[in-house]
């Protein structure tokens, strides 16, 4: 399989599962094992290509944004809770990130751990689901400072491949008193801190690398370009899905997933 081909079936996984409660790590992880990818060639790839997803937030919600900026600029108070909420949700990762970076990468090469995430994950979800109270903040600038600094803490655990950091933010908020479509857009804008966070760091590290040695950077366009279109449509049509069908379909999923997986791994 030619080069291009593989950065758009990479593009096409990471654009569907960025913003899905699934994994979007973890499913690149399996897709490099299980379909006979070299990771350590792909590996900065992998990396870039969320920008595309990032890119595809801030196309859909660029109404959201430029609302904010500007009550940042008239010190509107909605406008200070929106963005004080991100930033507290934020810093967790960051910290845990840059202080156990090296153990985090060692669990990337585990596609096994992947597999056992996505279950452990999809039965979490129904827990929560099945006892978690209707949520009452509705608004990102409205939920609570504690509700904020929780969802931020909860998004750690995906620092697991497999966990999914969409799914632990967005459950950890409705856990926390979050109504679901709150919980999702505050998943969204939290990804956009997040990601560019650990994309800088990681091209940082792979500087030396980007001159050589991995994928072309014509597959890597092709591969930012997919997920760029593909989370555009998921982007604007998740928030809708969830409403009419909660959050168990992305558990069952998860499920069998995991568990074709382990199957898939055992085998192999």
């Amino acid at each position: 399989m030619s080069d291009l081909a593989t950065a758009a079936i990479l593009g096409l996984v990471e654009g569907v599962t960025e913003f899905l409660p699934v994994s979007s790590t973890g499913h690149l992880i399996l897709a490099t094992r299980l379909l006979g990818y070299d990771a350590a060639r792909w590996a900065l790839f992998n990396v870039v290509i969320q920008l595309g997803a990032i890119a595809a937030v801030v196309v859909v919600y660029r109404r959201t944004f430029a609302t904010v900026l500007a009550g940042l600029a008239r010190r509107e108070p909605g406008a200070w809770r929106f963005a004080r909420n991100i930033a507290l949700a934020f810093l967790p990762a960051a910290v845990v990130g840059l202080a156990l970076h090296k153990r985090i990468e060692a669990l990337l090469a585990n596609a096994g751990v992947v597999a056992v995430a996505l279950i452990v994950g999809g039965v979490a979800i129904l827990l929560v689901e099945r006892l978690a109270r209707p949520g009452t903040a509705k608004g990102v600038a409205d939920v609570p400072l504690a509700s904020a600094g929780g969802i931020g803490l909860v998004q750690c655990l995906a620092m697991v491949p497999g966990v999914s950091r969409s799914g632990a933010t967005i459950l950890g908020g409705v856990a926390l008193g979050v109504e679901r479509r709150t919980a999702a857009e505050f998943s969204f804008f939290l990804a956009i801190p997040t990601m560019l966070g650990a994309s800088a760091l990681e091209l940082w590290k792979s500087r030396h690398a980007l001159a050589g040695g991995g994928v072309g950077w014509g597959a890597i366009g092709v591969g930012t370009a997919v997920a760029f279109a593909v989370a555009l449509l998921v982007v604007r049509g998740f928030v809708g899905f969830v409403g009419r069908h909660g959050f168990g379909p992305f558990a069952w999923y998860r499920i069998v997933a995991g568990a074709i997986a382990l199957a898939a791994l055992r085998l192999g």
